[in-house]
């Protein structure tokens, strides 16, 4: 196993060989891009009804898995940072597996199941009548409503992570966010991989 870790310029590269803030910002965009279609169907079919939602849940979350874990595996990056330009590979330079796809998402992974959880408590404690004669903006702020210290603290939780996040990656020579260094990655651009890993002396 290679140790070394990624060198921070390659001589003939004046770029920078990192993606920065622009370009990971770039990708989120195209990556939501991509899933309006199933977060419209998913609104859509949530307005239907209350019960609804016990049936679109565990689909939902699943998608969500296969997108951001198997896809960052398979491919090296979800489809927006593919298509961006950027691929996320081992502080060693080698390409990612399993482990560091899971760990990279572990945080939004917890995060979402905490949501999920308090979203389904909610919808279980609501008056069907009320929340099916409402708009899908005024049902998220009912639910919300049954249980206002615990969506305070999640919106709290979610956006210091967030910040940390975008602090961490601004403040790095490698441009790395606290999630890559939970799971010992970094994220390069594309263009790049061949002479990082001939640099590094590892064999594609």
């Amino acid at each position: 196993m290679n140790e070394n870790q990624t060198p921070l310029e390659i001589d003939g590269i004046d770029d920078s060989i990192y993606a920065g803030f622009w370009l990971r910002f770039a990708s989120l965009l195209i990556d939501a891009v991509i899933m309006l279609p199933i977060i419209f169907l998913i609104l859509y079919l949530n307005g239907l009804g209350k019960n609804i939602y016990f049936y679109t849940v565990i689909p939902n979350f699943v998608f969500g898995l296969w997108y951001y874990i198997y896809l960052t595996k398979k491919n090296g990056g979800t489809p927006g940072k593919i298509i961006a330009g950027m691929k996320i590979i081992k502080l060693n330079g080698e390409s990612i597996d399993w482990k560091e796809a899971i760990l990279r998402h572990s945080i939004l992974l917890v995060l979402t199941l905490f949501s999920v959880i308090m979203m389904t408590l909610c919808l279980l404690s609501a008056d069907e009548t009320v929340f099916n004669n409402l708009g899908w903006m005024k049902r998220s702020q009912y639910l919300m409503s049954l249980s206002p210290m615990f969506f305070l603290i999640y919106t709290w939780v979610s956006n210091i992570w967030i910040y940390s996040e975008f602090i961490v990656l601004l403040t790095n020579k490698r441009k790395r966010a606290i999630h890559d260094y939970i799971a010992g990655t970094v994220i390069v651009k594309t263009r790049y991989i061949s002479k990082i890993r001939e640099a590094m002396n590892i064999q594609d």
